[in-house]
């Protein structure tokens, strides 16, 4: 535990400060020496309180405890002890939670006294009454000196609930005469505010399944004011054991409740903008869960504003927070007279929550709600500001999910609203928000997916369509992935591009792949394939790739004739662009480019003419159109026709992606493509299967290599 160093002086004021508090007139009457030894040892509890850390509440409640053992019970003195404390610099924002936990000492101290008194009240009593069938006069006077004078209200009853006696100070707690109450029957003291279960208490002790019981609980006064008690009630029997009498006392708590109320209000209340925070939401949201009806149904609009930090950074953090509490009043306005929570999340985050949802549109209405109350100017000052919001919308059956995943759910919908252009809302798509969460999933376990040996490689086969041959085999990374199973590399690499972990992967591909084209050399000579490995957007574009390759090339052994790289259309925007250095830089060590997925991009011929490229792999959704009934196939063809025609005019190869039939690998044949790969031709394999293929080809056939035809032998 360490403390957290506190100016001499500020130590010394707040000493003096509590020293005057507690020599005050308070009523209470306490001997000179031990008044200064409970001013030192409360007041070095609450400084050690203030600035250990961590934070000890136990010490802050142990200072209130011995104020009320030393007679201090005048609530005045707890509200002026908790005023001082809070001018009191802390070692962190620990000021509410200290003025909590002083508050919380002082009052169970004074509950368990009072408890005590209650107790000795009780024990009297029953005294008394045991005395009162003995001597019946004697007994009588002791026990009515004692309900007379006592502090606290007193009431007796019959079992049937009637009220017999009231003394005075339950009189004056009620405001109420005794001719206003005895008489009335308990049953007519309901509170909207009871605490659950409290009158089944009640009908328990009256039959005597119970001695007595106590309870917080409300009561109306005379007046129609409410005042607070803590309500203790015993059983009276009579000689033979049955039932007879019920003695309630009621000690006023008003003061104590309403202060309560006021920390629980702090603690669950954004200070900025008076709205519930995030722990009232939860609260709230929770309550749903724990026992819902079969059919239940909840919403949640999650409310993220647009360009926020703009505000922040421009005009300042007073502005932003003057905004927010604009924001908030508006949401309060439009969305609470619908019924429906509005909280603050963090930050520039909302949330509102629709109990009893009806469906979807009444989420989706309270979505426009929202936009609609922010679709206005702000005015902070003498700026006019325009706010604007997205909105992720949820709307679900309660049995269906779970707090925390709803929540997580209408966050990553927020999300897709702001990707989709921002000031709009969004609604939870199921399908989304499960490749969302996987795409965490891998996000998480990809760092140290490559140490643990998840990842490996499957092999393409690539046929010359002129022959019918195995001109190469494209590499495609995979990883086995221990709670999502088998991922494709559509399925992850978008992940590892956007957090850099291609970079590491990339090589990693490279250097298994090199490696295992260069062992099909050593078994199968020429007969084995090129090889074809694909290129991430971030790999082509990093001024190492091309050390890093001559690395692998080298500690491999791999001819780089043997090689090509697959680019995509995006990995170059245009001749200036600095990835270009790097493609040459390639192509100087004797590997091929390839262009892969041409068409889905910016599919310009003329930047083709300034790459370094040998290859050009049409984009399989070309040949998949070709089949669509809403599309003219022979168009469709002449423009796949036409891509072959000026791949080759430029001195490219030309490969088809997705050929999935022999009669379009036969058309694609005849227009001049030289290489195909799909189902049609094989699925990626693993490599002891792309070994049998090699084994099998029948040797002496002419070879496409690199666009151009050559012999074994040559």
């Amino acid at each position: 535990m360490t403390r957290a160093p506190e100016p001499s002086s500020g130590a010394e004021r707040f000493d003096e400060d509590w020293a005057r508090l507690l020599s005050g007139d308070h009523g209470t009457a306490v001997h000179p020496g031990l008044l200064d030894r409970l001013v030192s040892g409360t007041a070095g509890l609450l400084r050690r309180a203030r600035s250990e850390v961590p934070f000890e509440p136990h010490l802050a409640a142990e200072a209130g405890a011995q104020l009320v053992e030393a007679q201090f019970t005048d609530p005045i003195v707890l509200a002026r002890a908790l005023e001082l404390l809070q001018r009191q610099p802390t070692a962190d924002d620990r000021g509410p939670a200290l003025c909590g936990a002083f508050a919380a000492g002082w009052a169970a101290a004074l509950r368990e006294r009072t408890l005590r008194e209650q107790e000795a009240i009780r024990t009297a009593a029953d005294i008394a009454r045991k005395g009162a069938e003995k001597a019946l006069r004697a007994s009588e006077a002791r026990f009515r000196a004692l309900f007379e004078s006592a502090a606290i209200g007193i009431g007796i009853g019959d079992t049937d609930g009637n009220i017999l006696a009231v003394n005075k100070a339950l009189q004056e707690l009620f405001g109420a005469g005794p001719e206003d109450m005895i008489g009335r029957r308990v049953g007519d003291l309901v509170h909207p505010e009871d605490a659950d279960g409290v009158w089944d208490v009640y009908e328990e002790l009256v039959s005597g399944k119970r001695e007595y019981f106590q309870f917080d609980k409300p009561y109306y006064r005379q007046d129609g004011e409410v005042v607070w008690t803590h309500l203790t009630v015993s059983l009276i029997r009579d000689d033979d054991g049955a039932p007879q009498y019920q003695v309630a006392m009621l000690e006023d708590v008003t003061d104590r409740y309403r202060l309560q109320e006021r920390l629980r209000h702090q603690a669950t209340h954004d200070p900025l903008t008076g709205l519930p925070n995030r722990a009232a939401f939860f609260e709230r949201l929770e309550k749903l869960f724990e026992d819902p009806d079969p059919g239940a149904r909840f919403g949640l609009c999650y409310v993220d504003l647009d360009g926020f930090k703009v505000v922040n950074d421009s005009l300042g953090h007073d502005t932003g927070d003057q905004l927010l509490s604009a924001v908030a009043a508006r949401l309060k306005a439009a969305l609470s007279p619908l019924g429906h929570l509005v909280a603050r999340l963090g930050g520039d985050e909302f949330v509102v929550l629709l109990e009893n949802s009806r469906g979807e549109q009444e989420a989706v209405a309270a979505a426009k709600t929202v936009l609609k109350a922010l679709a206005g100017p702000v005015l902070i000052g003498d700026h006019k500001l325009a706010v604007g919001a997205s909105v992720g919308v949820l709307e679900r059956r309660v049995s269906t999910t779970t707090p925390g995943a709803a929540v997580r759910a209408a966050d990553l919908t927020l999300y897709r609203a702001k990707e989709a252009g921002r000031g709009r809302w969004t609604l939870f798509d199921p399908k989304e928000n499960a490749r969302a969460v996987s795409r965490y999933a891998v996000s998480v376990r990809m760092p140290a997916a490559l140490d643990r040996g998840e990842f490996f490689i499957d092999y393409q086969p690539l046929y010359a369509l002129a022959d019918g041959r195995l001109a190469a085999v494209e590499a495609l990374v995979r990883w086995r992935h221990p709670q999502l199973g088998v991922l494709g590399p559509d399925e992850f690499v978008t992940t590892a591009e956007e957090t850099g972990l291609i970079m590491p992967l990339g090589r990693w591909v490279l250097e298994q792949a090199c490696g295992q084209a260069a062992d099909w050399i050593r078994r199968f000579g020429d007969a084995a394939p090129q090889l074809n490995v694909n290129l991430a957007v971030r790999q082509a574009r990093s001024a190492a790739l091309v050390g890093d390759l001559n690395r692998i090339l080298d500690s491999t052994g791999l001819d780089p004739a043997r090689l090509q790289l697959e680019i995509t259309e995006s990995t170059v925007v245009g001749p200036e662009d600095e990835a270009l250095r790097t493609l040459h830089g390639l192509v100087e060590q004797g590997v091929s480019l390839a262009v892969d997925d041409f068409g889905t991009g910016w599919s310009n011929l003329a930047y083709l003419r300034d790459l370094p490229v040998s290859g050009l792999k049409i984009a399989g959704s070309f040949v998949g159109d070709l089949h669509d009934p809403a599309k003219d196939e022979e168009t469709g063809w002449r423009i796949v026709s036409g891509l072959v025609s000026m791949a080759h005019a430029l001195g490219l190869t030309v490969t088809a992606e997705g050929v999935e039939t022999r009669r379009d690998a036969e058309r694609l044949r005849v227009i001049g493509c030289d290489w195909a790969q799909g189902w049609h031709f094989g699925r990626p394999v693993r490599p002891a299967e792309i070994a049998r293929r090699i084994a099998e080809e029948p040797q002496g056939r002419p070879v496409a290599v690199r666009g151009r035809a050559v012999t074994h032998g040559d």
